[in-house]
């Protein structure tokens, strides 16, 4: 007995604005708890909310990237449910009339290409953070996310497997990142995600009951949640026990292993939803839809296009360089400046990308402006310093700020590149070494290793080991055909 996945999608996205979506308060993320209030956003009674402009262009601006159409009137309503992190009671949302409808995003995996189709993207407010203490029976309440602008954007049941929704979630998160629409720091829950979903026997056409995996905040998380939850429902329908699937919302216990029942999943009449009558439509005209257009910037898809035409990276090397917008910028300031496209792409793969997770910064964070890389890998292309020495001035660069120059100047590891010195130093230790010199002429090639070892300890190590190599076995070649 075989089974089909069906899986749709629920993003939530903060915008990136300064301030909340009715009210002036900042949006910022960490600010001491409950600082970033105010009347309005907490719900006080006679308060009146205001829309923010900016969160209409960047949902706008959205819904163009992602191929939508654009609603020439949208409006928002009121959603009903109470719970403590929504501070009115409601949530000003979009219901029937949401600003963008339609769109899609290509993704691609291993097994497949597919174009994933979008339902809609509305606008809609955040509520405030839960945070339960542990053993103490308290949960307090942090409502400076309350307010905070965000859009939900929801995909048609296309995903056919955890693989494809995490690729789906990756390529929605960088193009997201490229249009400047969110910071999308998932950790710090300004991208989340929901999953819907449900299972059918292969070959039929129905859909069956779903299940809804919430608040999924990283990409690890999302493909465990789906591959758990796919195989809880496998073995129910394969024991007949499909009954006990339940239209119901579930979270992920990462530490269990398993989802969790939390609440059975409402309907939209368990909402009551209404228009809000404090706010009037939004009216997107065609000016509007147009001068935002002319904004939109290279999307990931045309820019992995151009990277490999340009550069001629490896697609893998491509996919992560151009999957994340800072560190795709900074390749290409790096190249600018004259940069050879593949060492630069070893560097930010290899050295760069340790340092960073070492020190738990982000990409945005490189502390090695581009400009001063350059210069480092150029002193290495000239022969000035060995690789490994390159490796270890690129260390101090990060972690001091301090130019290349200087730290090789100071730490003495500038190479020995001058050729009459490097004989000199060659002679000395083959004639302290005769019977390497006989190793190598009775055909013990293993000879010249050694050798080139000692050449090295001699010079301290700041023999250009390239050089040295080749004077090296000029050397011996003269010592076999004078015997």
């Amino acid at each position: 007995m075989s089974f089909e996945t069906i899986i749709g999608l629920e993003i939530h996205a903060e915008l990136n604005t300064k301030s909340k979506l009715f009210c002036s308060c900042p949006a910022e993320f960490g600010a001491k708890p409950n600082e970033n209030t105010c009347p309005i956003c907490l719900g006080i009674p006679g308060t009146m909310p205001v829309l923010n402009e900016k969160a209409v262009i960047l949902a706008v601006k959205t819904g163009l990237i992602l191929n939508c159409e654009i609603a020439a009137e949208s409006r928002m309503d009121r959603k009903n449910y109470f719970y403590p992190d929504i501070p009115k009671a409601y949530q000003i949302t979009q219901y029937d009339m949401p600003i963008c409808r339609g769109g899609y995003v290509d993704i691609e995996t291993p097994e497949v290409s597919r174009r994933i189709r979008l339902n809609r993207i509305h606008l809609e407010e955040d509520a405030g953070k839960l945070i339960h203490l542990e053993n103490s029976g308290v949960s307090l309440i942090d409502y400076n996310r309350a307010g905070v602008p965000l859009i939900e954007i929801v995909t048609e049941p296309d995903l056919r497997s955890a693989g494809e929704a995490v690729a789906f979630l990756k390529a929605l998160k960088s193009m997201l990142e490229y249009g400047g629409i969110s910071d999308c720091h998932m950790e710090q829950g300004s991208l989340r995600c929901d999953a819907n979903i449900s299972l059918r026997r292969t070959g039929q056409n129905i859909l069956n009951t779903k299940v809804e995996l919430k608040n999924l905040n990283s990409f690890k998380e999302l493909q465990k949640a789906l591959e758990h939850e796919e195989e809880r429902q496998k073995v129910l329908y394969i024991h007949g026990e499909e009954s006990r699937i339940v239209q119901e919302t579930r979270r992920w216990d990462g530490e269990k292993g398993e989802t969790v029942p939390m609440r059975s999943k409402e309907d939209a009449r368990d909402y009551r939803y209404f228009p809000e009558r404090d706010l009037g439509p939004v009216i997107i005209n065609d000016a509007l839809i147009r001068e935002i257009r002319e904004t939109l910037p290279e999307m990931p898809m045309t820019r992995k296009k151009r990277f490999r035409d340009l550069y001629g990276l490896r697609d893998k090397e491509i996919d992560i360089i151009v999957g994340d917008k800072a560190l795709s910028e900074y390749f290409e300031a790096l190249t600018a400046c004259g940069t050879n496209p593949r060492a630069g792409a070893n560097w930010i793969l290899g050295s760069m990308m340790k340092l960073l997770k070492e020190k738990g910064l982000k990409t945005g964070q490189i502390p090695v402006p581009p400009e001063e890389l350059h210069k480092l890998i150029k002193i290495i292309a000239e022969g000035r310093i060995s690789i490994t020495a390159g490796q270890e001035v690129f260390s101090e660069m990060f972690n001091t700020g301090r130019n290349a120059g200087d730290i090789v100047n100071e730490k003495g590891l500038s190479q020995i590149s001058n050729r009459s010195e490097l004989k000199r130093i060659i002679t000395d230790v083959l004639n302290d070494n005769p019977q390497s010199l006989s190793d190598y002429a009775a055909g013990k090639k293993q000879a010249a290793v050694f050798l080139m070892g000692r050449i090295m300890k001699a010079s301290k190590g700041k023999a250009n080991p390239q050089l040295a190599r080749e004077i090296l076995e000029e050397r011996l070649k003269q010592e076999i055909s004078s015997k």
